[in-house]
């Protein structure tokens, strides 16, 4: 096997003005009290990759532009769609009244394993908790469903970073031809 490193030029990847004229998976990230600004860039830059619509930032998560969002982000918080809202519950809210499936990443006594779940052909909002608590009591209240990601391992939980990167693939795989993305 000869393997040849691809160079960045060779990607092909969208401009930032052709990725806002885009396609976009029908999926918003809201982030319910995530404290590292580190995370919060990393999850701009994982739905940034996915092409996910917009990214809904609630309560004490930090927004850009901040040093350390834009340090692990690497200019997706240019790209992605984004806005604040003071609470987690209000951003719900909207989201179901304008037709939005809420589902929770959760452990709960309902949560379905996330390689059991089929993902659905409608707008959908996943939630992301805070790194400790996870999404809080009063925000699951109104989600339709709560997933969460099988572990083998002797801890209960994944960075919030990588299971958002774990979740997204899970939705963007099932999408891939119809937002024309490499497979």
């Amino acid at each position: 096997m000869n393997l040849r490193k691809i160079k960045t030029d060779e990607l092909n990847r969208l401009s930032t003005e052709a990725f806002k004229k885009s396609e976009k998976l029908p999926l918003v990230v809201v982030l319910d009290n995530v404290r590292s600004m580190h995370n919060v860039g990393s999850v701009f830059r994982t739905a940034d990759a996915f092409r996910c619509e917009k990214i809904i930032l609630c309560g004490i998560t930090g927004t850009p532009p901040h040093r350390e969002i834009t340090k692990t982000a690497i200019g997706a918080e240019k790209t992605v769609e984004w806005h604040y809202e003071p609470t987690t519950v209000e951003a719900v809210k909207s989201l179901k009244n304008a037709g939005y499936r809420i589902i929770a990443v959760e452990q709960t006594s309902e949560s379905e394993q996330l390689n059991n779940f089929n993902t659905i052909n409608e707008p959908v909002a996943v939630i992301f908790g805070n790194e400790i608590d996870g999404v809080s009591n009063e925000v699951l209240k109104f989600c339709d469903t709560c997933i969460e990601i099988p572990q083998a391992g002797t801890k209960h939980s994944l960075n919030v970073s990588v299971a958002a990167g774990i979740v997204l693939w899970h939705f963007a795989s099932a999408q891939l031809p119809s937002l024309h993305l490499p497979q």
